[in-house]
């Protein structure tokens, strides 16, 4: 649920360093964090960046999760509950809930990030405006609702926009360009993939 928190607008390297920093202090802990002195919270979780914004986060969903009970009583909410109540947190929005609904207590939800509207609108699957709700319902009408599916399919969305499908993409060695809109206007279709080109 940290991770969750700290992930927004960083790379995930930089959440692991704040994540290892805060069981440095023993402040991975709800109590421990809404009872810390809020400037060395801050400075902790500094590397993931917008620190002093996601110490007020944090402060904010660590309490809400103390007012319901804590782990125990949240694992007995239904999905719906859950997101809903997650979602009256400061700081939480719809793809923040998600992450946690998924991968803290799953729930069978498809997470839509950005790397998700990039690679899609790319293959011209998707319209890039489109609501967080539209696409997370289209996504989840496709794909058979199950948890470790969903949490292995937007682990592979993301490793593939970390490596290829990136602002600038590396449409020469991705396996996708095919059947890729922006892969097929850069490079001929035809030409075999080679996942060594570049290494």
């Amino acid at each position: 649920m940290v991770g969750a928190v700290l992930t927004q607008n960083t790379a995930w390297t930089n959440v692991e360093k704040a994540i290892f920093q805060l069981k440095q202090h023993d402040l991975l802990d709800a109590h421990a964090i809404i009872t810390s002195a809020f400037d060395e919270l801050a400075q902790i979780i500094r590397p993931s960046g917008y620190y002093n914004v996601k110490a007020k986060r944090l402060r904010a969903l660590c309490a809400w999760y103390l007012e319901q009970g804590g782990a125990e009583v949240l694992a007995t909410w239904s999905l719906a509950d859950l997101r809903g109540g997650l979602l009256t947190v400061n700081g939480v929005g719809p793809e923040t809930a998600d992450d946690i609904v998924l991968y803290a207590f799953y729930h069978p939800v498809f997470i839509i990030d950005a790397y998700t509207r990039r690679i899609f609108s790319r293959l011209g699957l998707i319209d890039g405006q489109a609501s967080y709700a539209e696409l997370q319902a289209r996504f989840e009408r496709a794909i058979p609702q199950n948890v470790k599916v969903y949490a292995h399919y937007h682990a592979l969305i993301i490793e593939l926009g970390k490596r290829l499908c990136k602002t600038k993409p590396q449409c020469e060695v991705c396996c996708l360009r095919d059947n890729c809109k922006t892969g097929v206007s850069s490079y001929p279709k035809g030409e075999p993939y080679n996942p060594l080109i570049n290494k």
